[in-house]
């Protein structure tokens, strides 16, 4: 093999800087591509309760829950004036409406806090009065 002394190469510091460039390239194309898969495993909850109808016979109350978020949602706890009140276990899917049917003893014009638990631990409140009559 022939060794040609009188030829240029790349020196040593050109060769680093571009090693580096493309080091730093590359990192950075894997991070924007790590954080999307982040966002989309980890989407948020969004529930809201629209509606607490106290139901004859001061027995029961009607939770009625919107999933207005992209992704299902399982509701594992329905809590009532701090007294766990329901722990079925019911999924909502995406953009779609549930009313869930709560055992709970209540009383007339009174105030009563809804707290419900979903299976990533969110809690969401709402505050209901009852009819007076």
């Amino acid at each position: 093999m022939k060794i040609l002394k009188n030829k240029k190469a790349l020196s040593p510091v050109v060769a680093s800087i571009i090693l580096i460039a493309v080091t730093v390239a590359v990192s950075i194309a894997v991070a924007a591509w790590m954080g999307a898969l982040t966002f989309t495993f980890m989407g948020t909850e969004e529930l809201k309760i629209t509606n607490v109808e106290f139901l004859s016979g001061n027995q029961y109350i009607n939770v009625t829950l919107q999933n207005t978020g992209t992704s299902p949602i399982t509701i594992n706890e329905i809590w009532v004036n701090g007294a766990l009140k329901w722990s079925t276990g019911q999924t909502i899917s995406a953009n779609s409406q549930a009313e869930i049917k709560v055992s709970c003893v209540w009383s007339n014009g009174y105030n009563y806090e809804v707290k419900v638990v979903t299976s990533k631990g969110n809690q969401f409140y709402y505050t209901a009065t009852a009819p007076s009559s």
